[in-house]
């Protein structure tokens, strides 16, 4: 069974940066792609951003430019370095992992999930 685990959240001030991690355990994910999305409340989860087992990358609108996702295979750890940070990013980020090798900005194509992990974005 894949356990992933978030960590790094936190509060933070407009233009701030913070690193988010994702330990994965139960399984090495080195083949499978990876994501982060994020869900504030009220609004519907959204797509931050995804990698795949040769660290092909994608990224959605909002976070393009700020945002920066890479893994440590050798760690089955996944990471989202975020800089620029504003208060509309505030939002339990989630990370998630699927059985396919593939990109997809689709969390219903993610087999496995996280927690989450609040980030506030506030002065």
């Amino acid at each position: 069974q894949v356990q992933l685990v978030e960590s790094g959240g936190g509060l933070v001030q407009p233009g701030g940066s913070l690193r988010l991690s994702c330990a994965a355990s139960g399984r090495t994910l080195s083949s499978n792609a990876m994501g982060w999305f994020r869900q504030a409340p009220g609004k519907e989860r959204e797509f931050v951003a995804t990698i795949n087992w040769i660290g092909d990358t994608n990224y959605g609108e909002s976070v393009m430019g700020r945002f920066t996702i890479s893994r440590d295979s050798a760690k089955n750890t996944m990471f989202l370095q975020m800089k620029g940070l504003k208060p509309e990013d505030t939002a339990i980020y989630s990370c998630a992992a699927r059985e396919s090798k593939f990109l997809s900005p689709n969390p219903n194509e993610y087999n496995y999930w996280g927690q989450g992990t609040q980030v506030t974005v506030s002065s």
